[in-house]
């Protein structure tokens, strides 16, 4: 049975509410900015209750991204084809954003309407390259307000990692959903590179400290999520998943902190201290919660 398109949305809500920083690097790539990539960004809120022009109903939706730095404000929308209702739902998303922060005095209002852009995660041959809004008025005045479509295909890997893309990584397989669905191994052998390319270069930022254990792990989880979601428990999809599943490999002197942190965290649970207090004191970047429960586990058979 296919499953709901619904994984892609999220996974990409998920990774905008647990890793909002990973989406600086594409603010500054789709709108040309330049905030550092250690800007913390906000994540605002588009819940409101929109009218459904089918059924007459009123339904409540968010927006995928609406988010806010260093003062501007940026709403974006993952979708996984066009099905003809992406303009008018960022009509929907701008205005009711823009109302938020309206200005009005004296029977006059401002709205300021925030930058936004669709992200496409698959595409075919109908796939626009630009969303576009035209807003009439009476007085035969109109203002197009629109966005050139960000079309993952034409991304190639090596630019979503020198650009620091990461959020697209785990979307980045659906190039091969074709060849993935197929249950042949031998249509995969590039699908499979590509996974190692970019299990290498996550390790290589992770080394770097430009991602953290937490933000690294994740990414390897959605990246097998879509993978999952694709193959839908096909002979292609254990080779596949294989790939992200491995432990990211340590330096010596990492290596070597790690030991003395494990012997630390060996000794204060010897000595009654809390899951909780050890958990605080030893960095997560290096002894993950699963190997201090181990650790807890060897303490207490020895006591």
């Amino acid at each position: 049975m296919p499953k709901h398109n619904r994984d892609y949305d999220t996974v990409f809500k998920t990774l905008k509410s647990s890793h909002k920083r990973l989406f600086v690097s594409i603010i500054n790539k789709i709108f040309n900015k330049q905030y550092p990539l250690n800007t913390i960004p906000t994540v605002l809120s588009t819940d409101n209750y929109i009218e459904n022009s089918v059924s007459d109903e009123i339904e409540e939706r968010d927006s995928d991204l609406f988010m806010e730095i260093c003062g501007d404000t940026y709403l974006i929308e993952c979708q996984s084809y066009e099905d003809g209702t992406m303009a008018i739902r960022i009509a929907e998303y701008a205005f009711l954003t823009a109302r938020n922060t309206a200005v009005w005095e004296n029977g006059k209002v401002v709205l300021n309407m925030p930058q936004y852009a669709v992200i496409y995660v698959k595409s075919n041959n109908n796939t626009p390259q630009y969303t576009e809004i035209t807003f009439k008025f009476p007085n035969h005045e109109s203002i197009t307000y629109n966005s050139k479509n960000i079309i993952l295909k034409e991304y190639k890997k090596e630019d979503i990692i020198k650009d620091r893309l990461i959020p697209y990584i785990p979307f980045y397989m659906t190039r091969y959903e074709k060849e993935m669905l197929s249950g042949d191994t031998n249509d995969i052998s590039v699908a499979l590179s590509d996974l190692e390319y970019f299990k290498d270069a996550l390790i290589e930022l992770y080394k770097n400290k430009e991602l953290s254990a937490d933000e690294i792990f994740d990414i390897m989880g959605y990246i097998n999520r879509i993978i999952k979601h694709i193959t839908n428990g096909n002979d292609n999809e254990e080779r596949l998943v294989s790939i992200m599943g491995g432990k990211i490999e340590e330096t010596p002197s990492q290596e070597l902190k790690r030991t003395e942190l494990e012997k630390t965290a060996l000794s204060l649970f010897a000595n009654g201290v809390s899951f909780d207090i050890v958990r605080k004191s030893i960095s997560m970047d290096l002894v993950d919660n699963n190997r201090l429960l181990e650790i807890q586990k060897i303490a207490f058979a020895s006591v």
